[in-house]
């Protein structure tokens, strides 16, 4: 079973993306700006950047707006919009060229202009990659579960990579459990985070108080309404 699912996430992960895509566009609130974003880049409003689920970071996009046909490129270099039917998370100034600001979101046409490998180098298919370690080696055991309580979602990820990587690192600096929940957002496969499994809402909310410097958009988890 553990090595079946394994395969199953990787075939998943690799799965090309289309070359045009329709859905909503939202755009990044004040509070992310100078944060770090999934590249590692810093957020900053006036620049034409974005984030999106799985396209390599580096690849640069046309959106365009329906309602008025403006249009902007951007450069991803962030992961998201994790919200359903939601395609695309722009900058303020993206999102300002395409005149939906006070809307907040808008129905767009997203066309990719320049594929990119995730280091921003151009390549030959809209593939998903990422640079990872030479020797860098995990244990990796994989089990269902069914959790009762409460938890905090601390992040959502697309990449096994990004994941193994994250989780590991959670469970190291807080001596808690991480749960992986995967579900399906706009037909794409993701993987979200959560950390902890409190027998009450109080005691995971006050673990959550104690990341909000680190993690501020974490929230609580109610395992019984994932079943």
């Amino acid at each position: 079973m553990r090595n079946y699912l394994l395969v199953l996430f990787i075939l998943n992960s690799s799965l090309a993306f289309s070359q045009n895509q329709e859905g909503k566009a939202s755009y990044y609130a004040d509070k992310f700006e100078g944060r770090t974003t999934a590249s590692g880049e810093k957020y900053r409003h006036n620049k034409l950047t974005a984030a999106h689920k799985t396209l390599p970071f580096g690849t640069k996009v046309k959106v365009t707006n329906k309602a008025n046909s403006a249009t902007v490129i951007v450069t991803i270099n962030d992961r998201g919009p994790f919200v359903e039917g939601r395609i695309i998370d722009l900058s303020k100034s993206a999102a300002q060229q395409l005149d939906f600001v006070n809307k907040g979101i808008a129905d767009v046409i997203m066309e990719i202009v320049d594929a990119g490998d995730g280091k921003g180098k151009t390549i030959s298919q809209p593939t998903e990659q990422m640079a990872v370690e030479e020797k860098e080696l995990y244990e990796f055991e994989v089990s269902r579960t069914n959790p009762k309580g409460f938890g905090v979602q601390i992040g959502s990820y697309q990449e096994l990579a990004n994941l193994v990587r994250f989780s590991e690192n959670l469970r190291t600096s807080y001596r808690k459990e991480v749960t992986v929940q995967v579900k399906a957002i706009n037909g794409i496969k993701v993987y979200t985070v959560i950390l902890g499994d409190f027998p009450s809402r109080q005691k995971a909310e006050s673990f959550k108080e104690d990341l909000t410097n680190r993690f501020p958009d974490a929230f609580i988890i109610d395992f019984s309404k994932l079943k």
